[in-house]
């Protein structure tokens, strides 16, 4: 059984996504909280495997509280909020930086247009999210700072092995695991970034203004024919495919979804092995699902290398431990060795 602690502070509510949750045979409510006061007494007392918050709610909200009870007692969070709550960016944002898994929109009642579509999902997640072993808290981070690159990582590499160019697929877990290694890249990493990260339309821009302000890189959400640049990550927008037509410009591409994704790891990978052949480098983090996977027989057909993050340090094992069963992957590396690898990787010559 799935224990679950449900925190909302409306009583027609709660008892709703109780009653929702009710449905399900693996599921049980063991608790439920109307404030985030309760939600952290709660959480230390009935150690749920996994906690359905609400944001607005008296005497402490649902992001103070999440903070709370990742640091008193770690347990999976799902953030749960209203349609227009979760449409904007800042709630996302504020809910990874609280230590929150993900965000959810509330089921709606009976007569909501969307209701069956809904509760699927919200059941669905938080079974899966209940999987997710957490941490108090992350590492201390140590940035690179500029042009202070540690002798070890140099000269171990013949030039031909150097990389270019990093490429980069994730989904749930994503934020916080690329924040990590960006903040411990310099701003004068050699080589560009391109990522493919899965989110909901309108927080791509949040999410980069939140990274830049940990990070000594650039990071923007990537435009129509913009020329590569060293130092700089280029995320991909929403809905379509990010790929590169050559070794300065990136492009756009409505082509059909791939696994059901767009943008899609798979068709970044497969255009920068196509642009950047032996000198492609390929990095599979933490997410749900297989994306990305299929590209990596191209990286590696052109000579390219792939790296995968470890279960150990993953969110969510999925992506990675798909992309290590294909045989692909050079390294399988944990989040904390991610970064000082790819300094070791990439080419102090890398060209703009």
């Amino acid at each position: 059984m799935i224990r679950v602690l449900v925190v909302e502070d409306s009583t027609t509510t709660r008892q709703l996504l109780i009653s929702i949750l009710g449905e399900d045979p693996e599921i049980q409510v063991v608790g439920e909280a109307k404030n985030g006061l309760e939600a952290v007494e709660l959480t230390g007392i009935l150690k749920p495997d996994v906690v359905a918050m609400d944001i607005e709610m008296p005497e402490m909200n649902g992001f103070e509280a999440t903070k709370r009870i990742m640091v008193e007692d770690p347990t999976p969070i799902v953030i749960i909020s209203t349609s227009r709550n979760v449409r904007e960016a800042g709630v996302a944002m504020q809910a990874l930086k609280a230590g929150a898994l993900t965000v959810l929109k509330k089921p709606g009642g009976p007569g909501s247009p969307d209701n069956l579509e809904e509760k699927s999902k919200f059941v669905s997640m938080l079974k899966t999210m209940s999987q997710v072993k957490v941490v108090r808290h992350w590492p201390e981070r140590h940035k690179i700072k500029d042009t202070q690159i540690p002798e070890k990582f140099l000269g171990q590499l013949p030039e031909g092995k150097r990389g270019r160019v990093v490429a980069i697929a994730t989904s749930t877990g994503g934020p916080p695991a690329l924040n990590r290694i960006f903040s411990e890249l310099p701003g004068d990493f050699p080589a560009p970034i391109l990522v493919v990260q899965h989110m909901l339309k309108g927080f791509m821009n949040e999410f980069a203004s939140w990274m830049n302000g940990n990070s000594s890189l650039r990071i923007k959400v990537a435009a129509e024919g913009e020329e590569l640049a060293s130092g700089t990550v280029y995320l991909a927008g929403y809905d379509r495919h990010l790929g590169v037509s050559d070794r300065s410009t990136l492009f756009y591409s409505s082509d059909e979804p791939i696994g059901s994704f767009r943008p899609s790891g798979t068709f970044l990978f497969e255009s920068v092995a196509k642009a950047y052949g032996p000198s492609a480098l390929a990095l599979v983090l933490t997410g749900m699902g297989s994306d990305g996977v299929a590209g990596l027989k191209a990286v590696k057909e052109a000579g390219g290398r792939v790296i995968a993050q470890d279960q150990a340090s993953s969110v969510i094992f999925g992506m990675p431990g798909e992309a290590i069963k294909t045989g692909y992957t050079d390294m399988i590396l944990p989040l904390e060795e991610i970064a000082p690898r790819l300094m070791e990787m990439i080419s102090l010559g890398a060209k703009k």
